[in-house]
């Protein structure tokens, strides 16, 4: 359950997810959630090798990804209101390439430090202390947290495709939608940049 409301809770991966199902449609929005979902993988990887006890104890590693993530947040600000080939309707505008929409997606999950964090301070907590399979009970824990990112986001995706042809076809309302995105990215990095642990 803890995992489901921290899954939901609007977040960058969220936002995208919702902002390729308004502008591209219900197969991208999944291949954007299916990229979101990647983008845990090195998470999960670095909790259970230790790397993210390195990353906590590491301020120089922590502000270094952090920063990263912050500038990364600024570019798809600045991009989104510029991308108005992403807010076409006709049937002869050119398909973006999966490879892409998952590209962006996993960017945008593994700049993010506090996912780290998360796969390192939080998802331990459930698994028993003395453990003999505890690596396989963590690896098992990050499939199903992975899993439920997956399904969560494309619902969202799925969700604003079904909304798309409400709003998609209003330049005002698209450009707003871009305007809001941006600002959002916006949003996440100065919460981002503030963070210190």
């Amino acid at each position: 359950m803890t995992t489901l409301v921290v899954v939901a809770t609007p977040g960058t991966g969220a936002v995208y997810s919702i902002a390729t199902g308004l502008s591209r449609g219900a197969r991208p929005s999944i291949v954007a959630a299916f990229g979101c979902t990647l983008g845990g993988v090195p998470h999960m990887v670095a909790a259970i090798t230790g790397l993210a006890a390195i990353l906590n104890a590491s301020a120089v590693a922590f502000q270094t990804i952090k920063w990263v993530g912050v500038a990364y947040l600024l570019f798809l600000a600045w991009q989104t209101p510029r991308d108005t080939s992403a807010v076409q309707v006709q049937e002869d505008t050119a398909p973006i390439a999966s490879w892409r929409i998952i590209h962006t997606a996993v960017l945008i999950n593994l700049l993010n430090p506090k996912l780290t964090i998360f796969f390192f301070a939080f998802l331990p907590q459930f698994v028993p202390a003395g453990e003999i399979n505890g690596t396989w009970h963590m690896v098992w824990l990050s499939l199903v947290f992975m899993a439920v990112t997956f399904v969560v986001f494309a619902a969202y995706g799925i969700f604003a495709t079904a909304m798309r042809n409400q709003v998609i076809t209003r330049p005002k309302v698209m450009a707003w939608l871009r305007r809001t995105f941006a600002a959002t990215c916006v949003l996440f990095a100065g919460r981002l940049a503030v963070e210190s642990r």
